[in-house]
């Protein structure tokens, strides 16, 4: 019998390498842009930079972890319904995106923030920017096995280091970044919708609703 598409997304590593670079490319686009305010800024080492932007992403994946064990006692059906999180981020942030136009601004302060370490204010303003991460990370997680978290973990590794050679690069070629910061952040809120689709399908949540439907109509009749 050929494998079906649950199992392949489960088994093959490449699958799971792909889901790494979407879920950080698409939860992270905005921290590109903190990174570059980072690098423009003259107060702060490149290498600090780096280690600082590590620590955060670090923080971030080891406390998605945390709640994605909690969620193991739950059959992962009902773990599913965590991708609905990322559904609402994604339709939050399409709102959002009608009544922002401004964000550049808000961005380049934290580079400025000179009250504590360099390292200290590169982590914690990457923490505080992906504090979202979680509700995306977390049931991604908790629907994929050891193996696989850990490879997603190296992926988000592999991608830390280059968003901040993106970052670097942009830097030393502003105009390149005009169409980023233009097109970009308009892709996101889809992406994440997309995202939140497929944690809940691979978790058979939608199978789930479905029955809870049935029972709930065969229920209601007399």
């Amino acid at each position: 019998m050929l494998p079906s598409l649950t199992d392949y997304l489960t088994t093959s590593p490449a699958t799971t390498c792909a889901l790494g670079v979407t879920l950080f490319a698409a939860t992270d686009l905005d921290d590109l842009f903190v990174l570059v305010g980072f690098f423009a800024s003259p107060t702060f080492r490149s290498r600090n930079v780096v280690i600082g932007q590590y620590l955060g992403i670090g923080a971030l994946v080891l406390l998605s972890m945390v709640v994605a064990l909690v969620a193991l006692v739950i059959p992962s059906a009902y773990t599913g319904l965590l991708g609905i999180a990322p559904i609402a981020i994604g339709i939050k942030k399409l709102v959002d995106l009608w009544g922002r136009e401004e964000k550049g601004e808000e961005e380049q302060s934290y580079a400025q923030n000179g009250s504590h370490s360099q390292l200290f204010t590169v982590a914690v303003v990457t923490f505080a920017n992906g504090g979202d991460n979680v509700a995306v990370y977390a049931p991604a997680f908790a629907v994929h096995s050891g193996a696989e978290v850990a490879l997603i973990a190296s992926v988000f590794a592999l991608m830390t280091a280059v968003w901040c050679m993106l970052a670097y690069w942009l830097v030393h070629h502003p105009t390149v970044g005009a169409p980023i910061r233009r097109y970009g952040h308009r892709l996101l809120p889809f992406v994440l919708i997309g995202l939140g689709v497929l944690i809940m399908e691979k978790a058979g949540t939608f199978d789930l609703l479905h029955t809870i439907t049935l029972t709930m109509k065969a229920g209601l009749r007399p």
